[in-house]
């Protein structure tokens, strides 16, 4: 009789090797793989990385060879069942006599969605999943999104004060006419915090902001967690008119990793981005705002095969994405400051929802610490629903 404890056991070292792929992956999932003798001793493992083209549970037969003969398969995902860029796994796992296999989670994908396990059960290999499931799904969470829907998962992500507050007014700030050479104004969030922005960074395919933004901070807006990924962090900036200043940081800085989304493009203005490196492309513009239009931004993302994108506007793009309905979580950062004022800059503005019955409803709540600063991550949308 199997026994659960030593199963979860060798399951959280499989996430651990999953883990190993975050942003290496994408567009594919992350996926870890152990391989464990009659006698509990690991005798093979693997992590899958896109560049590597092989899946995890092909790295972990070949180290295991013989050894794999009449083992256990441990990994946090169905393994595939159909003929992509390799072979199935399910057939080089029949075909090494692995005699049980363990998994956390069915595969999203409609492609594989049961029919691997039913593969492995026809040849004769025994399958159970379920444990660990929940930590499975969040790992691979953009993935099952970007298979279903075609559009990348996205992240609404905002740093405030306890009353909601992005910014002080703005004629409080260093340089009201906009920080480029100037001076940023100073941090909502403490420093810990800061750094796990970073984390979030990186595990997203693409950040978000308007133009406004670049105007005010002058971000980079690069991946800092100083982890390897396959392809680097692409920066997206919604600017309607092309207002985008050239002597930005972050136009200084292009590695073919800028895109500029507008609604009006200006020949001249264009011309000049393109000559820097910078991506531009016209969307329709949304009827409320002139900003392209959300729903449209993220139909191109999924073109480009971003599986997940953050956003990190301001209160007017922020009230956008809310409000087109496209954002699937949060992750909202809070520090113990008061701004209060009308003339403070909301996390959102806009009209808003007409109601409580009509407002956004944040599910599945967790809390985060960072000393005195917290944050609250939670999901508007089920990534995995259909």
């Amino acid at each position: 009789m199997p026994d659960r404890d030593i199963d979860e056991g060798f399951l959280r070292q499989g996430l651990e090797m999953a883990a190993q792929g975050i942003g290496r992956t994408s567009p594919n999932p992350c996926v870890g793989a152990v391989i464990v003798d009659a006698k509990g001793a690991v005798v093979g493992t693997g992590s899958h990385t896109y560049d590597g083209l092989k899946h995890a549970e092909i790295l972990a037969l070949e180290q295991a060879g013989e050894k794999a003969r009449g083992a256990t398969l441990y990994v946090n995902l169905e393994p595939c069942s159909y003929q992509g860029r390799t072979p199935p796994c399910t057939d080089a796992v029949v075909a090494a006599g692995i005699s049980r296999v363990v998994a956390c989670m069915q595969d999203p994908n409609p492609l594989v969605s049961g029919q691997g396990f039913a593969k492995l059960r026809g040849g004769g290999v025994s399958v159970s999943f379920g444990l660990l499931e929940e930590q499975a799904k969040a790992l691979n969470e953009a993935f099952a999104k970007y298979i279903r829907h075609h559009i990348p998962l996205v992240t609404l992500k905002a740093a405030m004060t306890l009353d909601g507050k992005i910014a002080p007014p703005a004629n409080q700030l260093p340089n009201p006419a906009g920080l480029i050479s100037g001076t940023r104004p100073p941090w909502i969030t403490c420093e810990s915090a800061r750094v796990h922005v970073q984390e979030l960074r990186h595990q997203n395919d693409a950040i978000l902001v308007g133009v406004g933004t670049v105007i005010a901070d002058d971000p980079l807006l690069t991946d800092r967690s100083g982890r390897p990924r396959r392809r680097p962090l692409l920066r997206v900036i919604l600017d309607s008119r092309l207002r985008l200043p050239l002597e930005s940081r972050l136009a200084k800085t292009v590695q073919d990793d800028v895109l500029v989304l507008c609604s009006f493009a200006e020949e001249k203005k264009r011309r000049e981005l393109l000559k820097l490196g910078i991506r531009v492309q016209e969307l329709p513009a949304a009827e409320s705002d002139g900003l392209p239009d959300m729903s449209a931004v993220v139909r191109f993302l999924g073109q480009m095969e971003i599986t997940s994108l953050m956003i990190e506007g301001g209160s007017k793009v922020n009230a956008a994405a809310l409000a087109t309905g496209i954002v699937d979580k949060v992750f909202f950062y809070y520090a113990p400051r008061i701004l209060a004022g009308t003339a403070s800059i909301p996390f959102a503005g806009g009209a808003g929802f007409a109601s409580i019955n009509d407002a956004a409803r944040v599910k599945s709540v967790r809390l985060h610490r960072f000393g005195e600063d917290f944050a609250v991550e939670g999901y508007l949308k089920d990534p995995y629903a259909s």
